[in-house]
Formats: C-alpha cells, sequence, structure tokens
C-alpha cells in the first residue's frame, strides 16, 4: 500500500464488483468510493483546484465557492483542507444530514438554498445564489463544476483509461449524468481512440439534462434541473431515465448481498440492467458501470424506514425492511 503525504493521492482505481451473480446480468462495477472523500467526485475536485491555483485564481485571503447536492462538496472540503483553503459550500434541503455534517467537520462552511427553481429543483437557484455571492465580493472564487473543463479532464485522463487497461474489450460503458463530467471525460476518451464501445449515460427521471421533463427528485446525486454546459450529446449512444423507485429497489437489492452503496449507483446499476434486458437480451457483452458512490452517507435517507416511508411510501412493503427497533438485553 502506498504512503501518501495528501488525501487525494489515494484512491481505489481498479476495484470491480462482478454482478452476475447478485443480479444475472453482466455487469462489472467499478467502485469510485474507495478514497478519503467517499465518491468519484475527489477526482474532479482535486483537478478543479489544481487547474485553479496553476491560472492564479486563488489568491491568499479568497474562498473557494461550489454548489453541490453532497459528494463534491465533500471532496472539495476534503481538498480544502487538506491544502489550506477556505470552502463553502451552497446546497439545498435534499442534502444528506450526514454530508452537511461531513463537510462541516473538515473545516467547510454550508449554506442551504431552500428557495426552488421554476423547474422545482434547486440547481438553479443554487447557482444564482453562488453568482451574485461572487459579484457582491471577490475575495469568493467559484470553481462551476457544471462548465469547468478541468472536471471531465479528471476522467479523461484518470477513470477512462483505467477502466480501458483493465478492459481492453471493453463493448458498452454505463455512466451517470449529473454534472456529466464522468460522462464527457470517459465518452471522450473512447471516441477519440475510435473504441467501437456504447456509451449509455443513465440519468434519473424528472431529470432535465437530456430534454426531460422536469420533476421532483428526492435522491441527491445524478440528475439536474439546469443542463449542464458540459454536456455534449455527440459523443453518447443512448440515454437511460430510471425513475426513483427503481434506484431504490436496486439499492436494497444489493444491500441484501452485503453491497451498501449510494443513489447515484443505485440509479446506474438499474439503469444498466434495463438496458441491457432491452438491447442484449440473453447475452453477455463486456460491460462496464461506473458507481460514484458507497452507502454510508444515504443511511438517514435511502436505507432509512421512516424517510422512505414519508417519500416512496408504495414500495416500502417489498424492500423487506428489518425494522428500526432495537432491543435491550438485560444480564443478570
Amino acid at each position: 500500500m502506498p504512503i501518501i503525504t495528501a488525501p487525494h493521492e489515494f484512491n481505489v482505481d481498479d476495484l470491480y464488483v462482478d454482478l452476475r451473480q447478485v443480479l444475472g446480468h453482466p455487469i462489472y462495477l467499478k467502485c469510485e468510493g474507495f478514497n478519503f472523500a467517499g465518491s468519484v467526485k475527489l477526482k474532479a475536485a482535486a483537478e478543479m483546484v489544481a487547474a485553479a491555483r496553476r491560472d492564479g485564481l486563488l489568491p491568499p485571503g479568497s474562498t473557494i465557492v461550489e454548489s453541490s447536492s453532497g459528494n463534491l462538496g465533500i471532496a472539495l472540503s476534503v481538498i480544502a483542507a487538506a491544502q489550506g483553503h477556505r470552502f463553502l459550500c451552497v446546497t439545498d434541503p435534499r442534502c444528506n444530514p450526514a454530508s452537511m455534517r461531513l463537510m462541516r467537520a473538515l473545516g467547510a462552511e454550508v449554506r442551504v438554498v431552500s428557495t426552488p427553481d421554476a423547474a422545482g429543483g434547486f440547481l438553479e437557484s443554487r447557482i444564482r445564489y453562488v453568482r451574485d455571492l461572487c459579484a457582491s465580493d471577490d475575495r469568493y472564487v467559484w470553481l462551476n463544476q457544471y462548465a469547468n473543463d478541468a472536471n471531465w479532464k479528471a476522467h479523461y485522463h484518470g477513470t477512462a483509461p483505467a477502466i480501458d487497461r483493465r478492459f481492453p474489450g471493453l463493448e458498452v460503458l454505463f455512466v451517470g449524468a449529473g454534472t456529466t463530467g464522468t460522462l464527457m471525460g470517459c465518452a471522450r476518451y473512447f471516441r477519440e481512440r475510435d473504441r467501437p464501445v456504447t456509451i449509455v449515460a443513465v440519468d434519473a427521471v424528472g431529470s432535465v439534462t437530456f430534454g426531460g421533463i422536469p420533476e421532483r427528485r428526492m435522491v441527491p446525486g445524478l440528475g439536474t434541473s439546469t443542463r449542464p454546459e458540459l454536456v455534449d450529446e455527440s459523443y453518447i449512444d443512448d440515454v437511460v431515465h430510471v425513475p426513483e423507485t427503481d434506484t431504490i429497489r436496486t439499492v436494497h437489492r444489493l444491500s441484501a448481498r452485503g453491497f451498501l452503496f449510494g443513489g447515484s449507483t443505485g440509479t446506474v446499476v438499474s439503469g444498466a440492467v434495463r438496458w441491457l434486458e432491452e438491447k442484449y437480451p440473453g447475452e453477455h457483452p463486456v460491460t462496464v458501470a461506473v458507481a460514484p458512490d458507497l452507502g454510508e452517507r444515504y443511511l438517514d435517507s435511502i436505507y432509512e424506514e421512516s424517510w422512505l416511508r414519508a417519500n416512496f411510501a408504495p414500495i416500502v412493503p417489498e424492500l423487506n425492511l428489518p425494522g428500526t427497533d432495537v432491543q435491550e438485553i438485560e444480564i443478570r
């Protein structure tokens, strides 16, 4: 194992879960959550901060500011703490309480924007707040993950080559669409090398990234209420939209086999299964899906019975939840 001096230097980049025994489909799940930020966002955070430093955009006394529903905010909190920067995360009420506590534990300031935007989400409202803040005080530096080329370049130079080395015969790649940094970095990498890899974007129902109708979304992570500037559909072969009920079903199906993943991973896996059933019934193409996160920070939401009953009551009976009662045992 390596000896590191900074948290971003450690990232398990070659761990895959073979889901054939769990789901009955030929999917190798690339696990991106085994680092100090707990998600794939550590790569983008490190690259965006490094680019800002190279370009002289972070002078002494400045504060990094970013809009995030959770995982990028945590990743930037890690990088900022390690490099001595101040960081302000602008989030919304759907951000997991555990994520907010984690950011604060790392020294970040967290502000919650509670006014929905016209699409019923919070992304446009968060971005407007960040823009107004930066316009009123030049000490704030917005990295803008939604338009920052360093976001997709982190995966063009890191995530995609790692997949390519491990699976030289790759046929299908499933990548979730949030800011689309991971998606565009991987898609550009394989397209520019003329590799016959089918790139499938996985998005949440209710997201507008690929022209969908805006709807209520409760699981933070994938999907947007404002189309990211990074997205370029010419690099993408197909798009799958996953209902959040299917996301919930999938994470519980995985956790029942000992794999505790986050909501974004549940969406990606659910979309991959549906797409393969439709496009490759009974076949076994070489398939990789990128798992952006792990499940611990979702214990208060997608794994919590009261939260599930409040937001997804009709599907709760089929999840076979173990209950929340803790039995006290008296020993005499």
